[in-house]
């Protein structure tokens, strides 16, 4: 697929709304239901704490997904993303991410980009492994009620 038919804008209030209230996925991956962290949910929907590192993704006019981009004075930047609950699991994540992964370089000129999973994620993990992404290291994360293991894992642009 080509990844030209992903345009990216700037995340609305709307939008981050219909995201936090709306998108509820299914079984053990309800963990990335924004509700399910109120911190998390807090800062989703926090218009002044977003700024303007919140991208929605729509294809064909439709809202699929969305990305969040945090520059770190290391150089590199951090990633967040989001796919829309019915998208998952359907082969779309790989030229999702490298659309993402494009945007990512073509703003923020980094020289990796680095993204934090939680480690029961063997989906994701596979996912961006594919991409190119290695992991570096693994922490616990107190958030959504309870400690859980993450990995993280970086793309390096440039050595």
């Amino acid at each position: 697929m080509d990844d030209q038919q992903y345009i990216f804008k700037k995340m609305t209030q709307q939008q981050a709304e219909e995201i936090a209230y709306k998108w509820h996925y299914p079984g053990e991956y309800s963990f990335y239901d924004m509700e399910a962290d109120e911190e998390d949910l807090e800062e989703f929907l926090d218009a002044d704490q977003r700024a303007d590192d919140y991208y929605v993704v729509e294809e064909n006019g439709q809202l699929m997904g969305f990305f969040n981009f945090h520059q770190k004075q290391n150089g590199k930047v951090e990633i967040g993303l989001g796919m829309k609950p019915e998208y998952t699991g359907k082969g779309r994540g790989l030229d999702f991410l490298q659309a993402g992964l494009e945007l990512a370089i073509k703003t923020y000129c980094p020289s990796a980009v680095t993204l934090s999973v939680a480690a029961f994620n063997k989906r994701a993990i596979r996912l961006y492994q594919k991409a190119g992404f290695v992991v570096v290291g693994t922490f616990i994360q107190n958030t959504n009620g309870g400690s859980y293991d993450f990995v993280s894992m970086e793309w390096k642009l440039r050595e």
